[in-house]
């Protein structure tokens, strides 16, 4: 079985390419590494003793992007192409607009031509907004969203079930996945963000390995246990788990089904510091700073769902998180970057 990755070189899409390879189904990689590295590709080879396909195309050019369907017979695609800053979302709202909801649009029509019938959509817990009570159900009201990446997981979500809602034999899993953090046990592969990160983990990696001097707590006033932000943590290699598990759910269903992706509990920043200072041997050094536009004070997930339906559950700790990202980022201080 083939399975194309749009995306597939970054962050989730690498560690769900090895968690497929090591499954034995073939993988197609299509990126344009404008948030990822070529390395990749041969670290994917160590890890997994057989290497992806790759395509190096912008997936929003459908005419280039066709070529990656024409000349391979893809049984199922995971869409994880798109931007992915809820910070740089609300900076430059166009571009996530625009870049997103093309590479969607470029995607399913390419899809629907070539009778690709098996989707998953790498969607986000951004698009409960802040109007849920904690835990998030995924039958609960969807929207309005707090940022412009959110909104777009929120429009995408609504193309693809208007899309299947249109094709009968088709299926699409939705996962709404929480707060990936971790990296490849073996330290081959990583979290690798282009300049000053936009999320915790990769930021607090940096800082522990020198690359930055402090990290930057934004807002320490929120009505939490400890007045910053609480967020559900996954494992990426848990994560990389629940989409092979909902692969193969949609082999076997059809329609449209959405799945929250996490640990089912909260760690507030302050907690997620403390435990990386744990696994790397020393405090790592940080200041407050005002509160993000577009953050919300607590979010995390109901998972019941994706445990009796998919028969996937996270098993990977808090303390497994911080070992493994510490691992890579201290074998890789400078990323894919040799």
């Amino acid at each position: 079985m083939t399975v194309l990755l749009t995306g597939g070189a970054g962050y989730i899409g690498s560690h769900t390419a090895a968690e497929l390879l090591a499954a034995g189904y073939d993988v197609i990689i299509a990126d344009n590494f404008s948030n990822s590295s070529p390395a990749v590709l041969d670290r994917l080879e160590q890890i997994a003793w057989k290497r992806p396909k790759l395509y190096n195309v912008d997936v929003s050019d459908k005419s280039a992007f066709e070529r990656v369907f024409a000349e391979n017979k893809i049984d199922s695609v995971i869409h994880f192409a798109g931007y992915k800053s809820v910070g740089e979302s609300v900076r430059v709202p166009l571009n996530y607009y625009r870049n997103n909801i093309d590479c969607t649009l470029a995607t399913l029509e390419l899809v629907d031509k070539y009778s690709v019938n098996s989707f998953i959509f790498s969607s986000s817990a951004t698009v409960y907004g802040a109007e849920n009570e904690v835990p998030y159900r995924e039958d609960m009201r969807v929207g309005p969203c707090s940022n412009p990446y959110g909104w777009t997981k929120l429009f995408i979500e609504q193309i693809i079930k208007d899309f299947s809602s249109a094709k009968p034999e088709f299926s699409a899993v939705l996962l709404r996945y929480f707060n990936p953090v971790g990296a490849h046990r073996s330290g081959l592969i990583g979290e690798d963000p282009r300049g000053i990160p936009n999320n915790l983990m990769p930021y607090i990696s940096k800082v522990a390995v020198g690359a930055l001097p402090v990290l930057k707590i934004f807002g320490n006033d929120y009505p939490t246990r400890d007045g910053t932000g609480v967020r559900d943590y996954i494992h990426v290699i848990d994560l990389a788990k629940g989409h092979v598990a909902a692969m193969r759910f949609a082999e076997n269903n059809r329609g449209t089904e959405v799945f929250n992706l996490g640990t089912g509990k909260g760690e507030s920043v302050l907690e997620m510091v403390g435990a990386f200072g744990n696994a790397c041997g020393r405090p790592v050094p940080y200041e407050f700073a005002p509160r993000r536009s577009g953050d919300l004070p607590e979010y995390y997930a109901d998972v019941r769902k994706a445990n009796e339906v998919l028969g996937w559950k996270a098993e990977l700790s808090v303390a497994d998180m911080c070992r493994d990202a510490w691992n890579w980022q201290s074998r890789n201080p400078n990323g894919y970057e040799e």
